[in-house]
């Protein structure tokens, strides 16, 4: 499967070589890396406890081409948490497993722009406001519960496992943290068990979340899963179609609208490009039909978003013209294609 990338590597590839794009990338992610390195704004998710314990100076960023290759920055194989970053992909494999006319039955895809563990649902259908507010990924656990039976998780680790190119496995204490300390998100699960958006018992479906949630990833597992979803659903170093075409699509669109909480405005004007952030200091992002994006700093914003990963992010769509309305960007092949009839 082929992809293109941005007119601005386009460009280095036809007169350099794909060698030489990927040496103009490991520049440009280096220098990223050592502007940001002293960077010490933000605080640890330490609502969490066991993400209060978390070294605050890892720092790693990760991209993943098309090819296979990955390039790697700092600390881009330290393990940490996944948290919220699993919400695009539990919605991604609910899709593949019932489509989007059910999976929309369970959840919305408008943005909220109330916090993301905000204990309410859309007043018009009743149903949370979209899959990557706690609300709406409690949702598509429990209707992942009810479709996959007591192995749920087993199969969810197994599908994101195949979209990392390798084998997870889950932080038992940070389950355990998450498991003893989540009463904000188990008055949310009986929210959505009253309003019959799931029918099995709340704590087997609270028991996945905080499952997912726990699942240890690298900044360089998030650069390949955000590669497997550019990739139209297949891991670019195995080559294995983990997730179909059309799912990804929507999941893509959900990631735009909807994956940085209530920053997810900021992140569409200055980034401009599909993503989906956790409170452990991860941010996963793709660039369609192009790379993955993975980046570890455990300080966030007030919106829960990583400071070091979103002005890495910024910095790479600006260098190397990956934002969805870039100048750079020549628009559908297409229509483009369709021109040459004319």
């Amino acid at each position: 499967m082929t992809v293109e990338l941005s007119s601005l590597v386009q460009g280095v590839v036809a007169s350099y070589g794909e060698s030489a794009a990927s040496v103009m990338i490991q520049s440009i992610v280096a220098r990223l890396y050592e502007q940001q390195l002293g960077n010490d704004e933000g605080a640890v998710a330490d609502y969490i406890p066991e993400l209060g314990k978390v070294d605050p100076d890892q720092f790693g960023i990760a991209v993943a081409l098309e090819t296979g290759e990955l390039i790697t920055a700092g600390d881009a194989a330290n393990e940490f948490t996944i948290q919220s970053v699993s919400k695009a992909l539990t919605l991604a494999i609910l899709l593949d497993l019932v489509g989007r006319a059910e999976t929309y039955r369970a959840v919305g895809v408008q943005p909220s722009g109330d916090p993301f563990n905000s204990i309410t649902l859309d007043p018009r259908t009743n149903r949370p406001f979209n899959p990557m507010v706690n609300a709406g990924a409690i949702a598509i656990a429990g209707r992942l519960r009810e479709n996959l039976g007591p192995s749920a998780f087993e199969q969810v680790l197994v599908r994101m496992s195949e979209a990392a190119g390798r084998e997870l496995r889950v932080d038992q204490n940070v389950f355990e943290s998450e498991r003893d300390t989540g009463h904000r998100n188990r008055a949310i699960g009986h929210l959505l068990r009253a309003a019959e958006v799931f029918t099995v018992p709340v704590d087997e479906v609270l028991d996945l979340y905080f499952r997912q949630c726990s699942v240890l990833v690298t900044a360089t597992d998030l650069a390949v899963m955000g590669a497997t979803l550019a990739n139209i659903g297949a891991n670019p170093l195995t080559r294995r179609e983990v997730f179909g075409m059309e799912t990804v699509r929507e999941t893509l669109s959900v990631m735009f609208t909807c994956g940085m909480y209530d920053g997810a405005g900021d992140w569409a004007c200055q980034v401009g490009l599909p993503a989906k952030s956790g409170v452990g200091g991860g941010i996963m992002g793709v660039v369609n039909r192009q790379l993955g994006i993975g980046v570890l700093s455990p300080r966030l914003d007030p919106a829960g978003n990583s400071v070091r990963g979103k002005l890495c992010c910024i910095g790479l769509a600006e260098e190397l013209g990956l934002h969805a309305f870039d100048s750079t960007n020549s628009g559908s092949n297409f229509l483009r294609g369709m021109g040459d009839f004319n």
